[in-house]
């Protein structure tokens, strides 16, 4: 078993890439379609276990607690105990702290929306004083 400090720093290294997943699926550009398709089929599927199933790929928190499954399978990261007791705390560890990292980086991307259209409105208004004079 490793040291307590050890296991806490792989927890919040391993929380990096899961993050960084469940976001890209749910969140960016690149996954839009799929994602539309299973929002629709989300919204319109007659069987609940369809309906939950195509929203996991719609909610980083649902689709977090999948990849933090999966990277505890690659990497066999236990947290505390060296049994399946480990495992557990480890998957609910890890998928608290990735979304930990998600809401920070969320929250950081909104400030810096903010910030721009700010920046935006205030360059409208010089322009509009520049050329009234």
């Amino acid at each position: 078993m490793l040291p307590l400090a050890s296991q806490l720093i792989y927890l919040f290294v391993i929380a990096l890439p899961v993050a960084c997943v469940a976001w890209t699926v749910t969140h960016e550009e690149i996954f839009r379609e799929p994602r539309e398709y299973c929002q629709n089929v989300c919204g319109t599927a007659k069987s609940l276990a369809k309906r939950k199933f195509f929203y996991l790929f719609t909610c980083e928190y649902c689709f977090s607690h999948y990849i933090s499954f999966i990277f505890l399978v690659i990497t066999q990261y236990k947290l505390l105990y060296d049994d399946w007791r480990g495992y557990l705390l480890a998957f609910f560890a890890l998928v608290w702290v990735a979304n930990w990292y998600m809401s920070l980086f969320g929250y950081l991307r909104q400030s810096l929306k903010v910030e721009k259209i700010e920046a935006n409105i205030k360059d409208i208004d010089l322009k509009e004083l520049e050329s009234e004079k």
